[in-house]
């Protein structure tokens, strides 16, 4: 499955409705929060959910590993009357944020995926296409940027990664573009690289919403951010931190965040091996997850027509069992080992 419609692509193209949460009514009604209860927002952004959440009486911690949208956040953490904690930092150690608060496991988690609205908002941050800005992409505006990438990543490595984590077919024709033009001269603006890659790909066609650079910036930016393995290592820490009965509900908008959320509650919601009847039966580990509802559940026509950048979104959420947590391997849920990818500076 393509990424045809990737949460980059559709945040950009509803220029009036970023800041709208999506699957609103859904993430709550999978939450089911009681007054008194506490539940992480792993993925803070602008505060949509956090706020919805402080409604229902629960506590709620919310975390970002961007300091502006801790920031941010200041003035709804000041009016919550101490029902809402912040803290900076990676949605992978969410279960060491929470011990550091002093609690001993959480009623519920809330994961949504991808780069937030107020990031692609700030040209600055050069997350977007559509804003000309320093080709950055980094949400903790630490570590290499998008441009020591695609200045200094091996032709094919630049492949691979456009290929494999942008899922783009004309890979190899894109990274041979930036790396002939990056001989003149090096990347260092959104616009740029997303005009060197429009002549390659072609503009979009009449009716054909994604723009031609949306597959190379998710790769980049997933690589920068490391955000596949990041979900990886949030699933597991949400396992960890989630009290029995208590709930893990995730939205992914794009297929590769899909596939990895789709077999983590599939893998840990098995009570039984699959396989041959003729075959000897193998011991399952206890579940750890039983599913709140069997497929995905997706946005209706009427949100998506309120704001499109719903349109690729999918929720998925389990109930915590008492089971012992288990370790997690990340290939096995289809994450791509970036580092087997990219061997940038080489």
């Amino acid at each position: 499955m393509m990424a045809a419609r990737e949460r980059t692509d559709a945040a950009e193209t509803a220029n009036d409705d970023r800041h709208i949460p999506v699957l609103l009514d859904e993430v709550v009604a999978a939450l089911a929060m009681r007054e008194g209860e506490t539940v992480v927002d792993g993925t803070f952004g602008a505060g949509g959910y956090s706020r919805a959440l402080l409604e229902t009486g629960a506590r709620v911690v919310g975390i970002d590993r961007d300091p502006t949208a801790i920031a941010a956040g200041a003035d709804l953490a000041a009016a919550s009357g101490g029902r809402l904690a912040l803290v900076q930092g990676r949605f992978s150690a969410l279960d060491a944020h929470v011990a550091g608060l002093g609690l001993a496991g959480v009623d519920a988690v809330v994961l949504d995926l991808g780069v937030s609205s107020m990031q692609l908002d700030q040209a600055e941050r050069g997350f977007s296409f559509r804003f000309d800005g320093p080709l950055d992409m980094r949400m903790d505006c630490a570590g290499p940027s998008a441009a020591d990438l695609v200045n200094t990543m091996p032709q094919r490595d630049l492949t691979r990664l456009i290929g494999m984590l942008g899922e783009e077919k004309r890979a190899s024709a894109v990274s041979r573009a930036i790396a002939e033009r990056r001989k003149e001269e090096p990347f260092s603006r959104t616009a740029d690289l997303a005009a060197v890659i429009e002549k390659v790909v072609g503009r979009p066609s009449k009716g054909k919403q994604i723009h031609p650079a949306t597959r190379t910036f998710q790769a980049l930016r997933i690589c920068v951010n490391g955000e596949l393995d990041e979900i990886v290592a949030a699933l597991a820490a949400a396992e960890r931190a989630l009290v029995p009965g208590g709930r893990l509900v995730v939205v992914t908008f794009h297929s590769l965040e899909d596939r990895i959320v789709k077999r983590f509650f599939a893998e840990r919601s098995r009570t039984r091996a699959g396989g041959s009847r003729h075959l000897p039966e193998v011991d399952v580990p206890p579940a750890t997850f039983e599913l709140i509802s069997r497929g995905a559940v997706e946005p209706s026509e009427a949100e998506t027509a309120r704001n499109p950048r719903a349109r690729s979104a999918k929720l998925r959420a389990g109930r915590r069992t008492d089971a012992p947590a288990r370790e997690i391997d990340g290939t096995a849920l289809g994450a791509p080992r970036v580092a087997s990818i990219v061997s940038v500076g080489d």
